[in-house]
């Protein structure tokens, strides 16, 4: 709440400058604040009597929208990149797919290694577990299984993650 909005008989008031002026009526702050040319912001509505602060207030709204703007820069969004092979798969195919894997995990995302099974190669998971186990020895050096492999529906899974 700002100027006008805040209704409470009295309130605690800081100066500008962070100095506490005491307990005073809301209408006695209302008038230090507009001599100051400034607003009258209630910071803690909870507190009794309410503490309000005469500040700025369009130039504490711009302020908290650039350090949040900052703080958003400086966020890293950590993707997962999906790499789907088959049971039946070759030697050099799962060569391509770890250095790809690799790339991956060396520019920070996480990986998901997908084994979609077709007809009656669902019968034969082991070969699965086999290819998947490969996979994550090849690639030891820049990633660390996070989840092991495991079966949903008709495919097998398995998480690397990039190591610290």
């Amino acid at each position: 709440m700002i100027n006008e909005e805040i209704r409470d008989k009295e309130v605690r008031l800081i100066d500008s400058d962070g100095a506490q002026l005491g307990i005073v009526t809301a209408r006695d702050a209302q008038k230090i604040a507009d001599d100051k040319k400034l607003d009258l912001v209630k910071i803690s509505p909870t507190a009794k009597p309410p503490v309000c602060k005469i500040m700025d207030y369009s130039k504490f709204k711009f302020d908290q929208a650039k350090r949040e703007k900052e703080a958003r820069k400086k966020q890293k969004t950590v993707g997962i990149k999906e790499l789907r092979l088959s049971p039946n798969i070759d030697t050099h195919d799962i060569n391509v797919k770890v250095k790809k894997a690799i790339e991956f995990l060396s520019t920070g995302d996480k990986v998901k290694i997908t084994i979609r099974f077709r007809g009656r190669e669902i019968g034969h998971t082991e070969i699965a577990y086999g290819i998947l186990r490969d996979f994550a020895q090849q690639v030891a050096e820049v990633g660390v299984v996070e989840k092991p492999p495991k079966m949903e529906m008709k495919s097998m899974a398995m998480f690397l993650t990039p190591k610290a």
